[in-house]
């Protein structure tokens, strides 16, 4: 019997003569390619083809492919295409099959993960990794039970949990332009010229991946880890220089952990503080103190090759006993070559950026994308945001050191603050050695160290400790101490702490864990752990837990008349709109912090006299900065911005509700960074007429290749979004703006308005271009409105929209549930996006 054509179903349904469409042929051979095609048909689809019998197998995804792996997406089995078809890019007639624009939106190779086989298709199901431009990591086709008189297979397409996976929307509406000549849907329909060839598109997807890198570096942090070969080739670090060595931020010692969600809090790792700089030769591992000791970890070395580029990271080496962090082991480690982790929790450099300014969670952000699949002997510090006290519980249950806690919003300073604050589990802590006892046991070169701390401009002593060493420590130390012996005591000791001791100049610096200190201020229950060859020795003071910080939901900005009611109808106090902001300051301050702001304050409440105010009039103290910007009229006056949680809260104390941002940032006022279009309805139109328009925005500006963002304003309408690679000056801003919008007015003007006037808005929305000029400001993500019921601006995902029923969803009582919101799948990579005007 003759074997069926497995193209005569693809033949049959097109006419060569009037279609562009490669004709049907099988291939001969077994290739692995894939390919997506975003297919403007009756419905807008995506065909999903793999490579495999010589054909293309072809579904066809109708809401397109979801990197969230809690999303089942319907993917309709259809007719096998040709291979040649996976070239193919252009307008297929209406009166043809499939008629409609086809766009190569995606191209690549496929194969079954490691124990499956391309064969188990035919048992229904599909489970395959991808490496494309776009669709990337492990996915699963899983075919549905046959329903009645199906006349095509049902299949749903899922990703599956790995450092690849995202958000909802993060693929189908920001990856616009073809992977093939970088034209969107509509420049392929209207035939205009591939956008520079394959370069553009390159640059065009490679400026999507640099945005996908942004928005789902907080979803790449959970994902496996696996080890490198080290045989493997280094990548090429494009010759930029490694960077140097800086001083590090050191934690305050506090006696409890910091409540609210702008804590995030880590394990304290016991192990040696270290900094690893990569780039141009071969990686360098620096101690707190600035010393190279690269050739004390040649296995971290060796990892950090395999890492790209040029960074600075900040981290804790440590070696492991019983699963757990031991300091004695580490050292034994170093001395004998044993196994070593870096945990790196900090990112201070990176491709020649300086990082340091930036929030502490933004930089973390950045130090998961580095670090995805690198060689694990180097991990990612992992952490969790509030909830710190039970992080705490359960470090101490399981015998760890304790935790730090880092404010979300903090930059990088080289110095000990209120920042960084550790919560230790035991006493522990440093001290100088200045003597040791002999001892009667056989054997043994001493029975105690004597101890002391500097204090008061000298030595105070304080105590001594004689267990925590084994046989090869006891022998080290001793060697140690003839080379530093002295005849007279470096410290003033006890007279019965004295007797029979040998005195060394104090060099030596111990890490030992006690129960308390006594009344004469010295340890009991001490045990050693090992020698700190990282600190010096003028380093080591007591250190005394202070109370953790109290006002102001904990950042230090003290609030006035905390029970001053700010919203009436909500009951919702000064304090209480103070504790708000103090809680979502590490989603906030990303897009309002080195931004110049106006503010809307209202001293005594939202109901009685409130006013704008952009200029710096010195009443804000440091923590308020401005920035010098030059008017119209040639005068250069002094323009709010914030950096950190405390401007955030003392703009707050002075009354503020509102913050509204330049579309630019302080460090070039002249380059926008993003576009806003307010949709704002006259009195009685429906919201479902302002989400309909938001989505008709969208769409038009996608067809122009622009990724745009769905924002509830909190007052009557919706933001629309478009962010922008900050190269365009604001006259060019302004002119695309004003002229999109004037075209939408102009083709449905019944429908839209793009004046201003209240006479021309009857019955329409104006679209708000007037925000993307110079010196104009527009409310921003996470702020509250001063409103009745305290709404929120808050970002939403374009498919969560459709649902939304009003633009005051969310409101001030609702920050955790914000929090989550803007840490989940659904709104990764909200806001982010490299892209640049097109001429219209």
């Amino acid at each position: 019997m003759a074997k069926s054509d497995p193209l005569a179903t693809y033949n049959a349904k097109r006419d060569f003569k009037n279609t562009a469409e490669p004709a049907g042929t099988l291939a001969r051979g077994h290739g692995n390619r894939f390919i997506v095609q975003k297919h403007d048909a009756t419905r807008l689809h995506w065909d999903f083809r793999i490579e495999m019998d010589g054909v293309l197998k072809s579904w066809a995804v109708t809401r397109g492919p979801s990197l969230n792996p809690d999303d089942k997406r319907l993917a309709v089995r259809t007719e096998d295409h040709p291979l040649s078809y996976g070239d193919f890019e252009g307008t297929i007639p209406k009166d043809e099959y499939g008629g409609g624009t086809v766009m190569l939106w995606d191209d690549g190779t496929w194969a079954p993960i490691k124990g499956k086989s391309a064969k188990d298709l035919d048992k229904g199901h599909l489970h395959f990794v991808l490496d494309g431009e776009r669709m990337k990591g492990e996915w699963l086709l899983i075919r549905l039970r046959p329903r009645g008189r199906e006349k095509r297979e049902n299949w749903l397409l899922r990703k599956i949990d790995d450092a690849e996976a995202g958000g909802s929307d993060t693929l189908v509406e920001t990856a616009l332009t073809s992977v093939k000549t970088g034209r969107t849907m509509q420049e392929i329909a209207n035939s205009s010229p591939a956008r520079g060839g394959g370069a553009r598109a390159k640059r065009v997807v490679e400026g999507e991946k640099r945005q996908a890198e942004q928005g789902e570096a907080k979803q790449s942090r959970q994902a496996k880890r696996s080890r490198r070969s080290p045989s493997a080739a280094s990548p090429k670090r494009g010759g930029m220089s490694a960077p140097g060595f800086q001083d590090v931020q050191l934690a305050t010692l506090v006696d409890e952990v910091p409540s609210g969600n702008q804590w995030l809090h880590e394990i304290k790792y016991d192990g040696y503080r270290a900094l690893l700089s990569i780039g141009k030769g071969s990686p360098r591992i620096f101690t707190r103190s600035g010393l190279d000791w690269s050739e004390k970890f040649p296995d971290i070395v060796e990892a950090a090759a395999s890492l790209p580029g040029a960074a600075l990271i900040d981290g804790e080496i440590v070696a492991f006993k019983d699963g757990r962090p031991d300091f004695s082991t580490l050292q034994n480690a170093i001395s004998n070559g044993g196994e070593m982790t870096l945990f790196a929790f900090d990112l201070l450099h990176e491709a020649g950026e300086d990082l340091r300014g930036a929030p502490q969670v933004q930089r973390k952000e950045r130090l998961a994308a580095l670090l995805a699949g690198c060689d694990e002997r180097i991990h990612y510090a992992e952490h969790v945001l509030g909830a710190g006290e039970k992080l705490f519980e359960a470090m101490c249950r399981e015998g760890y050191e304790g935790i730090v806690s880092k404010r979300v919003d903090a930059p990088y300073r080289a110095a000990r603050s209120r920042n960084w604050l550790k919560i230790k589990c035991t006493k522990r802590q440093e001290f100088v050695i200045v003597g040791w006892s002999e001892s009667s046991a056989r054997g043994r070169p001493f029975s105690s160290l004597l101890l002391a701390v500097n204090e008061g401009g000298g030595l105070r002593y304080a105590g001594r400790v004689g267990t925590g060493f084994d046989a090869d420590t006891l022998e080290s130390l001793s060697a140690k101490f003839n080379a530093i012996a002295r005849k007279t005591p470096p410290v003033d000791v006890p007279r019965a702490a004295a007797k029979g001791a040998h005195w060394v100049t104090p060099k030596l610096v111990a890490e030992v864990a006690f129960g308390e200190f006594t009344a004469e201020n010295v340890v009991r229950h001490a045990s050693f752990l090992g020698l700190r060859e990282d600190k010096e020795a003028g380093e080591v003071v007591t250190e005394k837990p202070q109370r953790a910080e109290t006002t102001a939901a904990g950042t230090g900005v003290k609030i006035s008349h905390p029970d001053r009611v700010i919203f009436p109808d909500a009951g919702i106090t000064k304090s209480e709109l103070a504790d708000y902001y103090a809680a979502v300051a590490g989603i906030l301050l990303p897009w309002a912090a080195n931004r110049p702001v106006s503010l809307v304050r209202c001293p005594q409440g939202r109901s009685k006299q409130c006013f704008f105010q952009k200029h710096d009039a010195g009443s804000f103290g440091d923590a308020v900065h401005h920035v010098d910007i030059e008017e119209k009229d040639g005068k250069t006056e002094p323009y709010l911005y914030i950096d950190d949680i405390r401007g955030l809260l003392t703009c707050v104390q002075m009354g503020t509700i509102e913050f509204h941002g330049w579309g630019s940032l302080v460090a070039d006022v002249e380059k926008p960074d993003r576009m806003v279009f307010d949709l704002d309805p006259d009195e009685g139109l429906d919201f479902g007429d302002v989400k309909k328009a938001a989505e008709d925005l969208k769409q038009h500006l996608a067809d122009m290749g622009l990724a745009s963002f769905a924002m509830l304003s909190g007052g009557k309408g919706v933001h629309v979004v478009v962010p922008l690679a900050p190269q365009a000056e604001w006259p060019d801003v302004k002119s695309f703006a004003e002229r999109f919008s004037r075209a939408l007015a102009q083709a449905e003007p019944d429908r839209f308005t793009a004046t201003m006037s209240k006479a021309k808005r009857k019955g329409r929305i104006f679209i708000d271009w007037l925000r993307n000029q110079r010196g104009a400001t527009a409310v921003l993500p996470y702020v509250a409105r001063a409103r009745e019921s305290a709404p929120v601006a808050a970002p939403v995902s374009w498919t969560e929209l459709k649902d939304i029923d009003t633009p005051k969803r969310f409101t001030v009582k609702e920050a955790d549930t914000l929090i989550e919101r803007a840490n989940s799948r659904g709104l990764a990579g909200w806001g982010v996006a490299e892209q640049v005007l097109p001429d219209i």
